[in-house]
């Protein structure tokens, strides 16, 4: 039989109006189920896979740090990971990826990455990133190219650095041989070092890190991934017992710089003049801003004085915290790698406050965020 619409007014069984009616609407709820159906799966291939992974030997890095929101795609389901990074992407991917943020600093002005970066523009997708980074200790060199290609040994000393944010971790004791470690650059060694004997770096099949080489989007996200298992099972070392410290009667003063800045001081005395003292971080709980400190330990080379002195280590923080003193983390020696070589850290006297190997810096810019950015990020 057959039935045509009722309201064409041709139809010579007219179908009753609640049956028309409910008919409607599992058409309509049959259409709707369709449309989802079809949303899910499309997203599901747009958000889950990418079609060119698949025989990558970093693919499950890859689709997890994906499902994580952590990396983007190139466009069309490919993540082209033969492809290489900008500096600029790096950074970027870094600072999300081991969620690394200025949120505890208050400034007097806005903080932008021209003030630390010759050649990273302020409207740039990534300047957040660079403010970010400099903030937490990257030790990006102030004149970097952001559009340049990162290199195998850049990254990874960058990953290093925000790894150790996190916590501070005990490494074994060992050396890795390398085959092409002369062409690493020296103040990077021990962050790839321990990248290695972490199991978050990896050499190639004839023992070589090509440190020189651009990394791949695919090494990064290998990297990358491993070094946050590493975070999530590794548990950070105990504060040291301060019964057998080198350091004792810990203080923490502050005083009012402005409206809005405190100085933080942490003094202690040391049993010579080869001791220093540094701030290690700030944890923010609420209205409080906890303070952890660390001794830093003579130069085995030199000979200092015997005498007791009084060192002490500076920091700011916004004065709607109050400070209190936290615990002591494990000393650091005097003797310290960078990017630009071996430096050692100077204790003066009293008067001057001990530099710190990722400072804490005096905030010197305005109450907010690190600010907008212009254009859009590409993929990662």
């Amino acid at each position: 039989m057959c039935v045509h619409d009722t309201d064409s007014g041709k139809s010579p069984h007219p179908i009753p109006k609640e049956v028309n009616y409910m008919n409607g609407i599992k058409r309509r709820t049959v259409l709707m189920l369709l449309v989802i159906a079809s949303l899910v799966f499309s997203l599901a291939g747009s958000a889950y896979a990418f079609s060119d992974t698949q025989k990558d030997k970093e693919k499950a890095a890859i689709e997890n740090l994906q499902k994580q929101g952590i990396l983007s795609g190139t466009g069309k389901d490919k993540f082209s990971p033969q492809g290489t990074l900008t500096v600029g992407n790096a950074v970027a991917l870094i600072v999300k990826a081991m969620d690394l943020n200025i949120d505890g600093l208050r400034f007097i002005k806005e903080p932008k990455a021209s003030d630390s970066f010759t050649k990273v523009k302020d409207d740039a997708w990534y300047a957040p990133s660079f403010i970010i980074a400099f903030y937490n200790g990257l030790d990006i060199p102030q004149d970097i190219d952001p559009n340049a290609k990162a290199t195998r040994e850049q990254f990874a000393y960058w990953l290093y650095n925000a790894l150790a944010k996190k916590g501070e971790y005990a490494w074994v004791k060992m050396y890795v041989t390398i085959r092409d470690e002369n062409q690493i650059n020296a103040g990077y060694m021990d962050a790839i070092q321990k990248l290695l004997i972490g199991k978050i770096a990896t050499l190639d099949a004839k023992g070589n890190f090509r440190p020189e080489q651009a990394v791949t989007r695919s090494e990064a996200a290998g990297m990358l991934y491993r070094a946050l298992e590493f975070v999530k099972n590794t548990p950070p070392i105990e504060p040291a017992n301060p019964e057998t410290s080198v350091l004792s009667d810990v203080k923490l003063t502050s005083e009012k710089v402005s409206d809005d800045l405190l100085k933080v001081t942490v003094s202690a005395t040391v049993p010579h003049l080869g001791y220093g003292l540094e701030i290690a971080g700030i944890a923010f709980h609420g209205s409080e801003a906890v303070v952890s400190y660390r001794p830093i330990l003579p130069d085995p080379s030199a000979m200092y004085g015997q005498m007791v002195n009084t060192v002490k280590a500076v920091t700011y923080v916004s004065s709607m915290y109050t400070p209190k003193l936290g615990d002591q983390v494990p000393a650091e020696s005097r003797k310290q790698e960078t990017g630009n070589g071996t430096q050692t850290v100077p204790v003066d006297n009293v008067t001057s406050p001990v530099n710190t190997k990722h400072p804490i810096r005096n905030p010197d810019g305005s109450s907010g965020s690190s600010g907008g950015s212009a254009g859009v990020p590409s993929g990662y």
